[in-house]
């Protein structure tokens, strides 16, 4: 039995969220109903040519540059040739001799280390359409097919399962942050092959190289290279041989099985596309795209500590997702007090979220604005927590400044000693039996007493100065009982 070493490298499909598919002007919308987002272009019907889509060339150059990537001031199209009922044209207009990208890496943690795998390049191509199996037919729904594309390919660098989804997670997070594609994975924006060998240990030739096909999901993807790397070592130790082939994933067995004898570049007769012209950017063109590049999710999660003060969890927390990573920002920068817009932010504003299907950041009734200000009021001691609570959730559903809302309604913490000593001592004496239970040492009967006061003031008592006071007016009375 000998110990063999995995050695990964990935195809990722990413759609780009463009307004129109890559070569023509239909809407990118794969969701309508089969068959009816399509045109005499997205079909190759006799004739009909082909348009670039500029918007595509942006965004594929963009995420190269997010990725650090050389930018190819001329790229151009090919044809790669291949007969399946999901390519109209009975070819597909790719870039194989000179791609938009080259190089780039991306720098992920994967068990508490920093790991950095390299990109080889990144091209542009359409979609192909999709394919649905039945059990007596299949159906191809063209809806998809002429998506705008870009595909990410590595460099061989990946040795497990745990740094796949780790680099696929890290990878998608900066692609959304850029903005050029939803990378929703159930939507099959963001798809995977997956190419994997595994080569005797001390060895340094590279096995033979098996991909598994159009992999959707994070979980599926980590199911199906285990179970792939462990049948890998299995036909070896076995003394059998391994052959370069396609395989797909069946989830419901929990297996990979073979579809085809993998192709190599010859197979695919390239040549230049004859009806697009080559793309060709300007340095000043390239710089203006790059002026406009967002932070890196990385470099932000450092900033929020160094800057704000943050720890290394509510900074990793907060910097998941763009638009909350600028909520939050904007609104620690206004009300001054970082930690506390944080622990809002991934408290009640993500668990509201979290809630409420279909409902983002971008769309909320509540500002930045709004959270700052309910911020300050509660740091003035002007609301207490529950009366904060209560007005975040209204906002959250209705919009709103809380000093407005606190002013009409009268919801003013008050904080005043003498009017809340009345109120204590109505609880005390309404309540004895509790009253004895904290002379005991019951610590939770001096929390019902407060719970009381609370209650009595409708919400408004400074629940701290209520505890100060029936703590002391009972010690107080406990040390006259001692007196007599």
């Amino acid at each position: 039995m000998k110990n063999y070493l995995p050695t990964i490298g990935l195809e990722i499909h990413v759609q780009l969220n463009t307004a129109s598919k890559m070569f023509c002007g239909c809407g990118q919308n794969s969701t309508a109903p089969a068959n009816t987002n399509i045109c005499p272009i997205c079909l190759a019907y006799p004739g009909a040519l082909p348009l670039l889509n500029r918007a595509a060339v942006r965004k594929g150059a963009i995420a190269g540059m997010m990725l650090g990537c050389t930018i190819n001031k001329t790229s151009t199209f090919d044809r790669k040739n291949y007969f399946y009922p999901d390519a109209s044209k009975n070819y597909q207009i790719t870039q194989s001799a000179h791609p938009i990208c080259l190089g780039g890496a991306v720098t992920f943690d994967v068990g508490g280390d920093a790991k950095t795998v390299h990109l080889n390049h990144i091209h542009l191509e359409e979609d192909v359409a999709k394919s649905t199996h039945h059990p007596k037919c299949s159906g191809v729904d063209f809806n998809r097919c002429g998506t705008a594309l870009m595909e990410i390919v590595t460099e061989p660098e990946l040795s497990s399962a745990d740094e796949v989804v780790a680099f696929l997670q890290a990878l998608r997070q900066i692609l959304i942050y850029a903005d050029v594609s939803d990378c929703n994975l159930e939507e099959g924006n963001m798809r995977c092959d997956v190419n994997v060998s595994v080569r005797p240990e001390g060895t340094e030739k590279l096995g033979t190289r098996i991909e598994i096909k159009n992999m959707n999901t994070f979980s599926g993807i980590h199911d199906a290279l285990t179970y792939e790397i462990a049948r890998q070592i299995s036909v070896l130790n076995e003394g059998g041989a391994l052959r370069q082939e396609t395989r797909r994933w069946d989830p419901e067995v929990g297996e990979t099985a073979a579809m085809r004898t993998k192709e190599n570049a010859h197979d695919y007769r390239y040549f230049p596309e004859p009806d697009l012209l080559p793309i060709v950017l300007t340095e000043a063109q390239i710089e203006e795209w790059r002026s406009s590049l967002p932070e890196l999710p990385a470099k932000k999660r450092e900033r929020f500590v160094a800057e704000y003060g943050l720890p290394d969890y509510d900074a990793g927390v907060l910097s998941v997702h763009r638009p909350v990573a600028d909520f939050f920002e904007k609104a620690a920068k206004l009300s001054g007090n970082a930690k506390a817009t944080s622990n809002w932010v991934m408290g009640e504003l993500l668990r509201l979220l979290g809630e409420k299907e279909g409902v983002t950041v971008e769309t909320l009734p509540l500002t930045p604005e709004a959270l700052a200000e309910l911020i300050q009021l509660i740091d003035a001691k002007t609301i207490n927590g529950a009366t904060a609570k209560a007005l975040f959730a209204e906002m959250f559903e209705k919009g709103g400044m809380p000093a407005v809302m606190v002013k009409e309604r009268g919801l003013g913490q008050v904080s005043d000693t003498g009017a809340i000593e009345t109120l204590a001592e109505k609880v005390i004496e309404a309540n004895p039996k509790v009253v004895d239970d904290y002379r005991h040492g019951k610590q939770a009967a001096l929390q019902f007493l407060v719970g009381q006061v609370m209650k009595l003031s409708k919400g408004k008592a400074n629940p701290q100065v209520a505890m100060e006071l029936i703590a002391k007016i009972l010690a107080s009375d406990l040390h006259k009982l001692f007196e007599i």
